[in-house]
């Protein structure tokens, strides 16, 4: 079975679906829209127009330009644009069918992963919503939730394909189950056989390799030079086989490349252990094989599984409050005194008390009446600069409160009456402005057996009837594999010289709410005794200890460190750095999509004997 991917975010290239189609042939198109933040994002939309339109629009796009050609061979289409509001999706999709004289396509949709309208009785039957990153309560936290939704596995979609469905539409899924709940309808795949257990676990790498669109297929790769036509990058597929395996690829004469490479930085993008837990099964990353299969061919093997964990991902977004920020520039000589200025002028702290508090504690000492306090000082300046650029640095002031007004003028005024009366040179980067409301990520589980996927059809006859419904989740009895401990190498002593990590080392990363990971991994060569030495320096350099060192805003943070030995990798999860999710981060790079490289950038100490021709 050919599964194509043609979206890896709401947003993303909207002639993919197309290309996808009319590039070569696939039996299943399939599209990923909902990152975290979108949920919050379509619960705005649903806000300002009302019910039945928290959906991806740019879905119905896409499926107007390739609905008719999928009919005509045969093409399923499975996605998770529904986002809030499968059902809307679904008779948004029926409207512009019938527009387009396309009557006949059959259109499910699949439900159960809102719990919203549940919450009371969740609550009544024991789920407490404990925050899985702080271990704080949904109830302490205040704020109402906007939106609770599950994450779901592929049962709905395998039985809504059963039924015989054109077009599979759900809520809230896990990325990965866009391919399995195909993979195990067209095999036959029984989610209660032990026996299929590492079949689903494939399914799932297969999953998590496309559902991120072109970054299968050379983008945001770290070698990037090596990558041609990256202007107009090819979307992936997987040909997933009946025992699990399966071979990534791309259409021919598209713009990227797959390789082990872009495979592995994809493998490792926001992941946490070797542990990957689906609804479905849980797939051993530790077992990942990769070989090539040919030109823009690799194939992916000898994944295993086991059980599914007992309980559901729950994606809840809240209210967090209002922000504001202020960025001022300061130019030339004295810049720290000039930032301490600053700071004692317009919020009575010194910039001694911003580098040394919590944004609370911040807050608390500053005369604004607000809850957090975030002041950064961005040191872009350079010594005798040749540039007004190269002089200038910045100073980046947030501040977060449950009333809008202590984020608005109460915070502007004193930045605005200081302009002629501070240090020398001052001056923002904006007008001040109003503060906004944000969101807050809030990662919680619930038990999967209180979950139920309600899979309904429209047939074009009428108003679309229930077809299936099948469980949440439901844990097979199966152990898991233990790995046998890395040897670590000790390379302490050898003649080093001085380079920049990414010499020889990739780096993909990326957010899972408030915790970042960095996966990096050997890029191969045709010597693989070198890379394996390369590897084993790696493993010994990479320790929590060091990660801090190259990373100083990680110093107080725990971070954990795996190791990946079939594919030359390690991940690194650095929790808490990006706060409470994308929407509440107060970071320069709020979805850690730069972090690792940064890391790469980083100057460290590298054996001389690794170095090689395929090396600076």
């Amino acid at each position: 079975m050919r599964v194509a991917n043609c979206s890896g975010f709401f947003g993303d290239r909207l002639s993919a679906a197309r290309e996808m189609v009319e590039g070569g042939p696939i039996d299943v198109l399939t599209g990923d829209w909902l990152a975290e933040l979108t949920m919050l994002i379509l619960a705005r939309q649903r806000m300002k127009h009302g019910a039945g339109s928290g959906y991806a629009r740019t879905f119905l796009t896409q499926m107007e330009q390739v609905l008719g050609t999928c009919l005509d061979r045969g093409i399923k289409v499975v996605s998770n644009a529904g986002g809030l509001d499968p059902a809307g999706a679904a008779q948004a999709l029926r409207a512009k069918a019938d527009e387009l004289g396309l009557g006949q396509v059959r259109i499910a949709y699949v439900e159960g992963d809102d719990l919203m309208p549940r919450l009371d009785e969740l609550r009544a039957a024991g789920e407490t919503f404990v925050n899985l990153d702080t271990g704080e309560s949904l109830e302490s936290f205040g704020m109402p939730p906007l939106t609770a939704n599950a994450y779901l596995g592929g049962r709905g979609i395998t039985a809504a394909l059963q039924a015989d469905a054109d077009v599979v539409i759900t809520g809230r899924v896990t990325d990965a189950a866009l391919v399995v709940g195909p993979a195990a309808w067209w095999h036959g795949w029984s989610y209660d056989d032990p026996a299929h257990l590492d079949r689903l676990a494939g399914a799932v790498v297969a999953g998590h390799v496309i559902e991120c669109g072109a970054q299968a297929t050379g983008g945001n790769y770290a070698f990037f030079r090596e990558i041609p036509g990256l202007e107009r990058v090819g979307f992936p597929w997987a040909d997933v086989e009946d025992d699990g395996s399966s071979v990534i690829g791309k259409h021919d004469l598209t713009g990227g490349r797959v390789s082990t490479g872009t495979v592995t930085a994809q493998l490792l993008y926001e992941i946490a252990g070797t542990a990957y837990a689906n609804p479905d099964v849980t797939a051993d990353f530790g077992s990942i094989r990769l070989d090539d299969a040919g030109p823009d061919r690799v194939r992916i093997s000898g994944v295993r599984g086991w059980s599914a964990p007992p309980v559901l991902k729950v994606s809840v977004n809240t209210l967090g409050g209002f922000r504001n920020t202020a960025s001022l520039v300061l130019t030339g000589l004295d810049v720290e005194a000039k930032a301490d200025l600053a700071l004692r002028t317009v919020a009575g702290v010194t910039l001694e008390q911003a580098r040394t508090s919590t944004p609370a504690e911040l807050a608390e000492a500053s005369r604004f009446g607000v809850r957090e306090l975030h002041a950064d000082l961005l040191r872009r300046d350079r010594d005798d600069p040749a540039t007004t650029s190269d002089a200038q640095a910045e100073l980046r002031i947030t501040v977060k409160a449950a009333d809008p007004k202590a984020v608005g003028k109460a915070f502007t005024a004193p930045i605005v009456e200081s302009a002629l009366a501070t240090y020398p040179g001052m001056f923002p980067t904006a007008p001040p402005a109003e503060g906004t409301p944000y969101g807050v990520y809030w990662p919680t589980k619930v038990r999967g057996d209180l979950v139920t996927q309600t899979v309904r059809l429209d047939d074009g006859d009428g108003e679309a009837q229930v077809v299936a419904e099948v469980p949440g989740g439901t844990p097979l009895p199966k152990g898991h594999w233990a790995h046998d401990p890395l040897v670590i190498t000790p390379f302490a002593g050898a003649t080093t010289s001085r380079q920049p990590l990414g010499t020889f080392v990739g780096a993909r990363s990326g957010d899972k709410g408030g915790n970042a990971n960095v996966g990096l991994w050997i890029r191969r060569s045709d010597q693989p005794h070198r890379d394996a030495e390369r590897y084993a320096w790696l493993t010994w350099y990479v320790t929590a200890g060091r990660v801090k060192q190259l990373l100083p805003e990680a110093e107080a943070l725990d971070v954990v460190v795996v190791h990946l030995p079939n594919l030359l990798a390690v991940n690194v999860v650095v929790r808490g750095l990006l706060g409470r999710g994308v929407a509440d981060s107060t970071s320069l790079d709020p979805q850690a999509k730069g972090l690792g490289e940064h890391l790469r950038a980083r100057h460290v100490d590298i054996p001389v004997s690794l170095l090689g021709e395929d090396t600076p």
